[in-house]
């Protein structure tokens, strides 16, 4: 009987990463118009020149992600980033982050 509930409780546990969100680069690609009016200019600065936009071409796309999240969950605060984070849904956070990543390659 354990051997089953074991059985069962690691079938479990594969099939929900499969659900996951797996990004795709090209609907990332469109998802991203909004973030180039920043992160796309070279040496940018905003909020008074006093916050440096960091580039995210070849940036790992985990950590986008997680930068996305943290934004949302309000664990990281910057007013443009919270309210563009808190309209994106997981899968179009994954897009983005599949999107960043392939523009260092």
């Amino acid at each position: 009987m354990r051997f089953l509930f074991a059985a069962a409780t690691c079938g479990l546990l594969i099939a929900s990463s499969a659900g996951l969100a797996a990004g795709d680069a090209a609907a990332g690609k469109a998802k991203s118009e909004t973030c180039l009016g920043c992160h796309g200019i070279p040496g940018y600065n905003n909020v008074y020149p006093t916050y440096h936009v960091p580039k995210l071409s070849g940036q790992h796309a985990d950590y986008i992600v997680a930068a996305l999240k943290a934004y949302r969950d309000g664990q990281r605060t910057h007013g443009t980033m919270n309210v563009q984070a808190m309209s994106m849904s997981e899968q179009d956070m994954a897009d983005i982050g599949a999107f960043w990543q392939g523009m260092g390659k």
